[in-house]
Order: structure tokens, then sequence, then C-alpha cells
């Protein structure tokens, strides 16, 4: 089937290419979505007279997803979550967790602009990137943590807290170490005083 694009489409193509795709891709996707029209007779002749609107309009919906964007840049939000020890999620932080944090944060973006290639299934940071035009992409990045105070400081040091069993491991002899040298440092001065 083929269409005519209203809007840049990732892998197909710019406004106003005539492009062929399925046509279950185009009934399902494109034209409900208002991404394409039907490539008639008809459709290109009144794409051809709309075409300047149709550039204008996108060209300011592009200026002002990139002022958002800019404002955007470098957005870090909290996402609290249960986790085990070795830091795995109970569950997973979808799309529309992301949105409602940056939401909460003050920027109005839908589930669908956000973009996960892969499951956040860890406590940590993460870089998640956000379409806010087809043209305009910002990432940001989502801290999830166990805590409010978990997410401050991996957002101060940028790196998870979790704690393996070797670093446990290591601070208990550390601790032992310490518990030694005081004991050790007790009995010297005991036989000093003597």
């Amino acid at each position: 089937m083929q269409v005519i694009l209203l809007e840049r489409v990732e892998k197909l193509g710019q406004m106003g290419d005539l492009v062929n795709v399925k046509p279950g891709y185009a009934r399902n996707y494109l034209l409900p979505q208002k991404k394409a029209m039907r490539a008639s007779s008809e459709n290109v002749k009144f794409f051809e007279a709309q075409k300047a609107q149709l550039e204008a309009a996108n060209l300011k919906a592009k200026d002002e997803a990139a002022a958002v964007a800019a404002k955007m840049e470098g957005l870090k939000v909290a996402i609290i979550r249960q986790a085990g020890d070795m830091g795995q999620l109970y569950g997973s932080v979808s799309t529309r967790d992301i949105a409602d944090a940056a939401t909460k944060a003050g920027f109005t973006i839908s589930r669908q602009q956000v973009n996960l290639d892969r499951a956040l299934k860890n406590i940590g940071l993460h870089d998640v990137s956000v379409k806010l035009h087809p043209e305009v992409i910002v990432t940001i990045v989502a801290n999830i943590a166990r805590t409010e105070e978990e997410a401050e400081i991996q957002a101060q040091t940028g790196s998870a807290m979790v704690a393996s069993d070797e670093e446990d491991d290591l601070v208990e002899e550390v601790a032992e170490d310490a518990a030694e040298e005081v004991a050790v440092e007790e009995v010297t001065e005991e036989e000093v005083s003597e």
C-alpha cells in the first residue's frame, strides 16, 4: 500500500515522502495515528496544496519540543521500588512509571514518548530516551532506589547502592580487625598503667 507521510517516521521516511508499506501497518498504525494518508490522486493534490502549512506546523512543533528538551536535559527522576539485597527489583519499572515521575518533576510527557530498549529491573541510574517530537529526542536519568535517601545518595555518587556478598564479607572483616586492634590497645594500656 502506498502512503504519503505527514511527519517523519523513524526507519520509514521524512514528511512528504511517498512510501510503500504493508497494508496492516498502514491501517493499524500510520493512518489512525495521523502519521500518513493514503496515496490517492486526490490526497496527493491535497497534500501538495497543504504542504507549506504542514511544514510550518511541523517546524513550530519541533521548535517547541527543542525548547522543552533544553529544559529537560540532565533531568533525574527518582523512582522508589522494593528490591532484594542484591538490587534486583520485585517487578520492573515501566514507561508509565517514568512518564509519571517526569510529570511530577514538571514536564508533561506520555508513556508513548518514553523509549525503553530493555526492561529496568535493577536498582541504579538508567539512561532513558524521551521522544518529544519525531526529530527531537532527549535523554533523562531514571534513578531507581529502595528509599528517598538511597535515591539521593545514588544521585550524588552516580552509582547504585547495592551490596554484594563479597562487599558484606569485606565490611565484616574490617569491623573485626578494628575490634581486635581496639582490644590490643586496651590490653597494652592496662600493662603500661601497671
